[in-house]
Formats: structure tokens, sequence, C-alpha cells
């Protein structure tokens, strides 16, 4: 498939897929003779599963070492485990924090149906 028809896969602008390209985060696809790029099933694999990741939280550094653990013949199952964990706990942490922020702007509003607009 060119380039559009995989980005029009999976709803991303083909500047998307170059970006990726030139980060390592796909390999550099094979080539028409006229020079466009082809890409396979596999590249379509790697774009969801680069995604999947982002929307999970993982940063592009983060799904480069994955991508490369696997290209090496690793499977990176430990390693995924571990950085989703991370983001796990980070998530937990930043609800504690908005359920205090939540908390005091409440309060806020409360104390200010209160107050003396004079004073």
């Amino acid at each position: 498939m060119l380039i559009g028809e995989l980005a029009d896969a999976l709803d991303v602008p083909t500047e998307t897929v170059r970006f990726y390209e030139r980060r390592g985060l796909l390999p550099e696809p094979a080539r028409a003779k006229n020079g466009y790029r082809i890409y396979d099933e596999q590249a379509l694999a790697r774009l969801r599963f680069i995604r999947s990741a982002q929307t999970a939280g993982l940063t592009l550094a983060e799904i480069g070492g994955i991508v490369a653990t696997r290209d090496e013949g690793t499977a990176p199952c430990t390693h995924v485990t571990e950085l989703l964990e991370s983001k796990l706990e980070g998530v937990k942490v930043r609800r504690r924090q908005l359920a205090a922020l939540e908390t005091e702007i409440e309060a806020l509003i409360e104390r200010s149906h209160h107050l003396n607009p004079a004073d």
C-alpha cells in the first residue's frame, strides 16, 4: 500500500508516517520504480502499535525502545509491563492531585457564596 493508504487506514496524516520513519519507529519502506513508498501489513501493524502505545501514555522514546528491542528479536514483554505499571502509577498520582484540587475549588466556591460583596 502507498503512504496515503497507510495513513488513511489509521486516520493519521502522511507526514506523521514520515515522521515515524525519520525517528526510526517505522522501518524504511520498499520503494516502487517511481520512488513511491510501498508499505506492507507489518508497517500497518507497527503503526497501530505506535498509536496504541501513545494512547497509553508512552512517549516516542519509550516506544522506540520497545520497537528496537523487538527488532533485535527479543520479546519486550517485561519492559512493556514495567513501563505501563509506571504510567499507571503516574495516573493514580495525578488522580489524587486532581481530587485534592477539586476539593479545594469546591471549598472556594462554597466560601464565595457566604462572602459579603461589600467587603
